[in-house]
C-alpha cells in the first residue's frame, strides 16, 4: 500500500471507519445530546463539545496549510468556546466537523505524489524542528484525531454514557 492510500485510510477510519484501536469518532459522537456533549464530566477537562470544536479548527488549519496558506493558530481558535448549548448548535458543530474532514480528505486525495515529502513551514514553537513534511503534517493530524477521539471515549465513560467497544 502506498503512503497516500495508507494516510487516507487512517484519516477515514479514525473518523467513521473501523480503526484498529477502538471505536471511530462518528460512532462515539452519535446519539449524544447537546447537554451531554456540553457537560464537563471531569472537572478541569474539556467537554466533548469542546473536543469537537478543537478537532474541527485543527482539521481546517491543516487543510489550509495543505492549500499553501501560511501556518497559524486556527482561525477558529485552538479551543473554541461553546457559544450556546442547544440541539441545533450541537448538530451544527457535528456537521462542521464532518465537512472539515471531507474537505481535508479531498485536499489529501488531490496532492500530487511528489508533494508528500515537501516541507511545510510551521509557526515558531509548533514543532521542535520548525518544519515537517506534508506527510508528517497529515500523520500528525491523524494522531491528534486519534488522541482526541480517545478523550471523547473517556468523557463518555466518565459521564456514564456507554457505547460499543469503548466500554
Amino acid at each position: 500500500m502506498d503512503l497516500e492510500r495508507s494516510l487516507i485510510q487512517q484519516l477515514a477510519a479514525t473518523n467513521a471507519g473501523d480503526p484498529w484501536y477502538g471505536t471511530s469518532r462518528s460512532t462515539l459522537l452519535a446519539g449524544l445530546s447537546a447537554e451531554q456533549a456540553a457537560e464537563h464530566s471531569v472537572p478541569g477537562v474539556h467537554s466533548i463539545w469542546e473536543e469537537v470544536l478543537h478537532m474541527t479548527s485543527w482539521t481546517n488549519e491543516v487543510r489550509r496549510r495543505l492549500d499553501g496558506q501560511m501556518p497559524a493558530t486556527p482561525v477558529e481558535g485552538d479551543w473554541p468556546a461553546v457559544a450556546h448549548v442547544s440541539e441545533m448548535e450541537w448538530r451544527a458543530a457535528l456537521a462542521a466537523l464532518d465537512a472539515a474532514h471531507a474537505r481535508l480528505l479531498e485536499a489529501v486525495r488531490a496532492l500530487p505524489p511528489g508533494r508528500w515529502t515537501e516541507p511545510v513551514a510551521q509557526p515558531q514553537g509548533d514543532t521542535p524542528s520548525g518544519n515537517i513534511s506534508v506527510a508528517g503534517l497529515v500523520v500528525g493530524l491523524a494522531q491528534d484525531d486519534a488522541y482526541h477521539t480517545g478523550q471523547v471515549a473517556l468523557l463518555r465513560k466518565a459521564a456514564g454514557i456507554r457505547v460499543g467497544r469503548t466500554d
